[in-house]
C-alpha cells in the first residue's frame, strides 16, 4: 500500500466536485487541505447553493457563512466552474475520465408531494418554487404566485414553512432593506394575503421549527400570532427530552396566553391537521380551499392517528413544504424509494451488485436526506472526505486518463464545451455587480435574475 504523509495527497490528484452549495464547498475546503486540486462545478453562474437561493432574505446573518466559502476559494489549488451542469454539458463517464474522484454535492431540489385531489391545482406549489421564487433564482424569476387571495395555507412544519409564512405577512418595509428579488418585493408590496394558516400533521411537541425561527414570529411588525390554548393542553415535553421541542412548547405557550393586538395581518399555528384534498371549482380550477382531517396522536406520541372529522379552511393560495427529496441524475446510483443517491459512508455504491464504484462519493442532503442546518453539512463533508483520503491510500481511487486529468485539458474541455461557463473571477464581477447596485438602496445587494444579465456581468469584470 502506497502512503502519503499526513494531511496530503500523492502530487497530482484531482477532484470534481459538482454542487457549490454548503456541503459542495465544506467538501472542497477538506479535500484541500488534503493535498488535492478541486474544481467546483454548479449548474448556475453562481456560487453557494441554498445560501443564496434558499436562506431567508430577512436573515442576513446566515448568509455570512459565505465569508469562509469565499476564503476557501482563494486557495490556489482551487477553480469554479459555473453555469456547467452535469448530464446536459458534461456526463458522468466524462469526469470520471478527468478526475481520481468525484463528490457529489446536488443537494434534493424537489418538495415531497402530499398525493392528495387538487395538489396541482392552479395556486397549489411546491414550497421550494415559492422560496426560489422571492430569492431570485433564475429558473423561478418567470413563475407567478397569486397573493391576493386574503388566506394563504402553508403546509408543513419545518423552518421552510416557517419561512414561507413568515414571508407572506412582513411588513414592505421589512423587506426594504434585505436581498429579495425585486420582483417579489414588488409582488410582496401589492399582494393581499392578510391571513396565514400554518399546518401540522402531528401536535406541538413534535413540530420541527428550531427555537429562533419560531420565537422571530413574535417579533412581526404587522401580523399577530395564534395559537389556540386548547392545542396546548396536556402537551408537555419531559425534563430530560428533546430539549428544541421542549422550548418550542414553552414559545408556543406563550403565543396562546397573548390577545390579538388588533394587527393587519393574522399569522395562525394550527396542529393536528392533515390536508385531504385542495379544493377548487372543477378539475382543473384554482385553488378555493384546503379540505383537512383532525388528529390524534397515537398513545406513544410518534404517529398522527386521524378522528374522522374535518373541516374546510377557504383559502387561495397553497403552499406544501412536506420535506425534500432528490432527482437521479444519468447513470449515477440513484435510491428511488428515499430520493438518494446510493452511498454507504458516502461512497456511491453500485445499483447491480451494491459493491462502491471507485471514485465516487456524495456530501449533503442528497447523502443523508433533508437534515440538520447549514452546519451541519461540515461534519458530513469531513466524513466523506475521510473516506476519499483512506482511499486515496489504498490505491482505491477512480484511474483517470493521464492526458485527460490535467488541469490545463480540463481548462480547455470545458472552454470547448461550455464557452460561457462562469469562473471565480467572474462571480467576483457578478457580486460586484449586484453589491453596487444595492448600495444606493442600502441594501445588501440586488440580485440579477435572468442568466443573459448573470453572464454578461460576469463578462464585464
Amino acid at each position: 500500500m502506497r502512503m502519503s504523509p499526513a494531511g496530503t495527497s500523492a502530487p497530482g490528484k484531482r477532484a470534481a466536485v459538482v454542487g457549490a452549495g454548503p456541503s459542495g464547498f465544506y467538501a472542497t475546503e477538506q479535500l484541500l487541505k488534503h493535498g488535492f486540486e478541486v474544481d467546483l462545478y454548479d449548474a448556475l453562474p453562481t456560487p453557494f447553493g441554498l445560501v443564496r437561493a434558499g436562506v431567508a432574505p430577512d436573515h442576513p446573518k446566515i448568509k455570512s457563512v459565505t465569508r469562509v466559502y469565499t476564503k476557501t476559494a482563494s486557495n490556489p489549488s482551487f477553480r469554479f466552474f459555473g453555469g456547467v451542469t452535469l448530464g446536459t454539458d458534461v456526463t458522468r463517464d466524462e469526469l470520471l475520465a478527468r478526475y481520481h474522484a468525484i463528490v457529489y454535492a446536488i443537494g434534493t431540489a424537489t418538495d415531497n408531494r402530499l398525493g392528495i385531489p387538487g395538489e396541482d391545482r392552479p395556486g397549489s406549489h411546491p414550497a421550494t418554487d415559492f422560496v426560489a421564487w422571492y430569492n431570485g433564482h433564475p429558473d423561478f424569476a418567470d413563475q407567478q404566485f397569486d397573493l391576493n387571495g386574503g388566506r394563504a395555507v402553508v403546509i408543513g412544519n419545518g423552518n421552510v414553512a416557517i419561512d414561507v409564512a413568515r414571508m407572506l405577512v412582513l411588513d414592505p418595509a421589512e423587506l426594504a432593506p434585505t436581498d429579495t428579488a425585486d420582483h417579489a418585493i414588488t409582488a410582496f408590496g401589492m399582494a393581499g394575503v392578510s391571513e396565514v394558516v400554518l399546518l401540522g400533521r402531528r401536535g406541538p411537541a413534535q413540530a420541527a421549527f428550531t427555537n429562533p425561527e419560531l420565537r422571530e414570529l413574535g417579533e412581526l411588525e404587522r401580523a399577530d400570532v395564534i395559537v389556540d390554548p386548547a392545542q396546548l393542553a396536556g402537551v408537555s415535553v419531559p425534563e430530560d427530552g428533546d430539549t428544541t421541542k421542549r422550548r418550542n412548547v414553552e414559545i408556543l405557550r406563550d403565543y396562546a396566553l397573548r390577545a390579538p393586538s388588533g394587527k393587519s395581518h393574522r399569522l395562525e399555528l394550527r396542529f393536528l391537521r392533515s390536508p385531504l384534498e385542495i379544493l377548487g371549482e372543477g378539475d382543473d380550477g384554482p385553488v378555493t380551499g384546503v379540505r383537512v382531517g383532525i388528529n390524534e396522536l397515537s398513545a406513544d406520541g410518534t404517529r398522527a392517528v386521524a378522528t374522522g372529522a374535518e373541516e374546510v379552511i377557504e383559502c387561495g393560495l397553497v403552499l406544501r413544504s412536506i420535506g425534500y427529496r432528490g432527482t437521479p441524475l444519468p447513470g449515477i446510483p440513484f435510491d428511488s424509494a428515499r430520493g438518494l443517491i446510493r452511498n454507504e459512508g458516502g461512497r456511491v455504491r453500485s445499483e447491480i451488485d451494491d459493491s462502491p464504484c471507485p471514485g465516487e462519493y456524495v456530501v449533503g442532503w442528497i447523502k443523508r436526506g433533508p437534515s440538520g442546518v447549514i452546519g451541519t453539512n461540515k461534519k458530513d463533508a469531513n466524513d466523506t472526505v475521510a473516506r476519499i483520503v483512506e482511499d486515496e491510500q489504498a490505491d482505491a481511487l477512480g484511474v483517470p486518463d493521464p492526458s485527460l486529468a490535467t488541469a490545463a485539458a480540463v481548462k480547455d474541455w470545458i472552454d470547448q464545451r461550455v464557452p460561457d461557463h462562469v469562473t471565480w473571477r467572474g462571480w467576483e464581477a457578478i457580486d460586484t455587480h449586484e453589491s453596487t447596485l444595492g448600495e444606493s438602496t442600502g441594501r445588501p445587494r440586488v440580485k440579477l435574475v435572468r442568466l443573459d444579465d448573470l453572464l454578461r456581468a460576469s463578462r464585464d469584470g
